[in-house]
């Protein structure tokens, strides 16, 4: 794979030489499953535990120090008591990498180990892990037994959960294995460094990722990244991202996991498949695995049934998914249509079962006409593939005739796991077609390998070098009112209300002559001001404003803003809110009174295309109303796509300085788009916390 001196993480994952700090001949004990796992690896074995003179007839260390060999790789099945002492002599007699299998408690002891292994250029997989298994060099880093061998194949998974580091390992699914690292708490290396060592081996050809914490995201984003360029597929599985998920994150790591919503924007921004759970990771795994593509110009998936019901079902669930049935050309739908029985229609999803005569037959007919199809991107027969007690194998052998001819991606789709029938699906994943072991979950697959590849911006746009300084300086200092917000908006070729402060009833009449009547009043002393009453919309003469200044004064302060009034449009909220583990990310919303209520919204990760500012708006519930509503005229679509790139050049240039910038509403009509109120939270000063 790569030269094992180029970096620790390579040291570590093709380690030759391996010290199992903690052997043991006890049966049962954590210490003999290291050394029956190390048995099965390639690498040079030495034990080490200071009870025994020798374990099974192999010479056994008192310590790492007595060793008579270098080693690069030290296993550490120890307590945490002695952990840091078996961490630092590991150091000490130059190991190039450590595992550490338990689950070194409390944050003292993290960061201890952590240090001592960074100074001595240790890489280190865990704490609280199971091991990696490389395929390809033979080596097996573990603490408990996993399958031996490892089925072998394109596969690099890296997962923080141990219980699913094993699960996969053992799924039994139509994919095998070129690394496969149970991560843990990753408190040395992490995800992005073992991205960055799959994405040069040539022979992945899927990185599989099961992550709690995302941790170092700026490297982790350039790496897959490089593998959306390499054209290697990235499945993405992030546990933890419910309030309540996030708090059983932190409490089992200490570490903070990332929100829904993060996750999307930087699947988004990376091009990697977002995926819900282990069903759909396993079958989106297996689906690509096939190594079957869509052909250039395919778009939607086409399914063949045997039961009018479970096409319905597959409808309801492709509906749920918005993954998208492709339309079948007219010859398709003619060839179709000479194979079915009397009484059934070409479609898709299309209900083949009539009679029941020839099918094989009649099936591979239907099969082969959507495969050939030059719409339909990828094709599954939609059949629960039970046991058949009369020996019948026509399903199966319809697909395996399909697969022999043609090379568009074709799948098995079932709906319940425990009703397929093994020696079958063993059968057709033997011969390249993949078996889908859930309706949803194997829906999603499909739509995920029709929308494959995804778009991937890599232009980075220019930066004004003079504005970030500005505006980085500016935001240090106090006095952020809706005014400032405009101005800061205003420079970023947003185009904002007029608005001037106002602290007394003079100052707010002065403002009103300059700006021209009507004009509405805003509170400058609540966030919510709709909340407070503190907004007066359409105040028309001197006397009204005065008596509408001094109402909402006594109530909630001197402090107004006087505004330009607005014409009438579609609003929405646009702004710029740093996620602690994503940070900046550009937020497209309904906007208004009703944007909490409604939760509609759009996230991205900074810089947004233009392209990606109109997908943006398009996935939108809400977006009916920009494009006309009832009659209502089309709302200037250009302008407020201009208004999100000018939020997304905001972020790229001051987003490490932001907490959050909020345009709500941002008015949009026929004639262009306006802020016509504003927010700005400058970036408060946070403790570093441990990764």
């Amino acid at each position: 794979m790569t030269d094992s001196r180029r970096t620790p993480v390579a040291a570590m994952l093709e380690a030759r030489s391996v010290a199992l700090v903690g052997a043991s001949p006890k049966p049962g004990s954590f210490g003999e499953r290291m050394i029956i796992e190390a048995r099965r690896s390639t690498a040079r074995m030495q034990l080490v535990n200071p009870r025994y003179d020798s374990i099974d007839g192999i010479a056994c260390a008192p310590s790492l120090a007595a060793l008579d060999q270098p080693v690069d790789l030290v296993l550490l099945g120890v307590p945490d008591a002695v952990l840091l002492d078996e961490m630092k002599a590991a150091a000490a007699v130059g190991a190039r990498s450590a595992v550490i299998f338990g689950s070194a408690h409390g944050t003292e002891l993290r960061q201890a180990v952590a240090e001592a292994a960074t100074e001595a250029g240790m890489a280190v997989c865990g704490a609280g892990c199971m091991g990696f298994v490389n395929n390809v060099t033979g080596l097996r880093a573990l603490g408990y037994l996993e399958p031996d061998p490892l089925p072998p194949g394109g596969v690099s998974l890296v997962t923080h959960s141990g219980s699913a580091f094993s699960t996969i390992l053992r799924a039994g699914r139509g994919f095998g294995f070129r690394l496969a690292v149970s991560s843990g708490q990753e408190l040395v290396t992490d995800t992005a460094d073992y991205v960055d060592y799959v994405v040069e081996d040539p022979g992945t050809t899927l990185i599989a990722l099961l992550l709690e914490t995302p941790r170092s995201v700026g490297r982790l984003r350039a790496g897959l990244h490089r593998a959306a360029q390499r054209g290697i597929p990235v499945v993405i599985l992030p546990v933890g991202h419910s309030p309540r998920g996030r708090a059983m994150v932190a409490a089992h790591s200490g570490a903070l996991a990332g929100d829904a919503a993060g996750w999307q924007a930087f699947c988004a921004d990376t091009g990697a498949i977002l995926v819900s759970d282990m069903a759909e990771f396993t079958d989106t795994i297996e689906l690509f695995e096939a190594g079957r593509r869509r052909r250039a110009g395919s778009h939607g998936i086409a399914t063949v049934h045997d039961s009018g019901a479970e096409r319905a079902l597959c409808a309801d669930i492709a509906h749920d998914l918005a993954v998208d049935f492709a339309e079948l050309a007219a010859p398709t739908l003619a060839a179709i249509g000479d194979l079915l029985d009397d009484g059934l229609a070409p479609g898709n999803p299309l209900d083949v079962w009539g009679t029941g005569a020839d099918t094989r037959e009649l099936f591979g007919g239907c099969l082969r006409a959507l495969v050939d199809d030059a719409g339909v991107a990828v094709t599954a027969l939609a059949v629960d593939l039970v046991t058949e007690f009369d020996d019948d194998t026509a399903y199966a052998d319809a697909a395996l005739d399909v697969t022999a001819g043609s090379d568009a991606p074709l799948a098995v789709l079932t709906s319940v796991p425990s009703a397929i029938d093994p020696p079958t699906a063993k059968r057709l994943r033997d011969n390249g077609v993949p078996v889908l072991e859930g309706a949803r979950s194997g829906i999603a697959a499909l739509g995920h390998l029709a929308r494959w590849p995804l778009p991937v911006a890599t232009a980075v746009p220019p930066i004004d070098s003079a504005r970030a300084r500005r505006w980085t300086a500016r935001l240090t200092e106090p006095g952020w009112d809706a005014p400032a917000a405009f101005a800061l908006l205003a420079d970023y070729g947003i185009p904002v209300t007029q608005s001037r402060a106002a602290h007394d009833v003079t100052e707010a009449l002065a403002a009103a002559e300059v700006i021209g009547y009507p004009v509405a009043i805003k509170t400058l002393g609540s966030a919510h001001k709709s909340d407070v009453g503190g907004v007066v919309l359409g105040v028309g003469d001197r006397e009204s404003l005065r008596l509408a200044y001094e109402e909402m004064a006594g109530r909630l302060g001197p402090d107004v803003s006087i505004d330009a009034m607005a014409s009438a449009g579609v609003e929405i909220s646009l702004g710029v809110v740093r996620d602690d583990n994503f940070g900046p990310l550009i937020v497209v919303a309904a906007g208004g009174t009703l944007v909490e209520l409604l939760a509609d919204r759009a996230v991205a990760c900074a810089p947004v295309s233009r392209e990606a500012a109109v997908a943006l708006l398009r996935s939108l519930h809400t977006a009916p109303l920009l494009a006309g509503w009832r009659g209502a005229p089309p709302v200037d679509i250009e302008a407020l796509v201009e208004a999100i790139v000018g939020f997304s050049q905001l972020a790229t240039e001051l987003g490490e300085h932001l907490d959050a910038v909020e345009a709500n509403p941002v008015i949009a009509s026929p004639t262009g788009v306006v802020a016509v109120d504003a927010l700005v939270f400058p970036r408060k000063p946070r403790h570093q916390k441990m990764a």
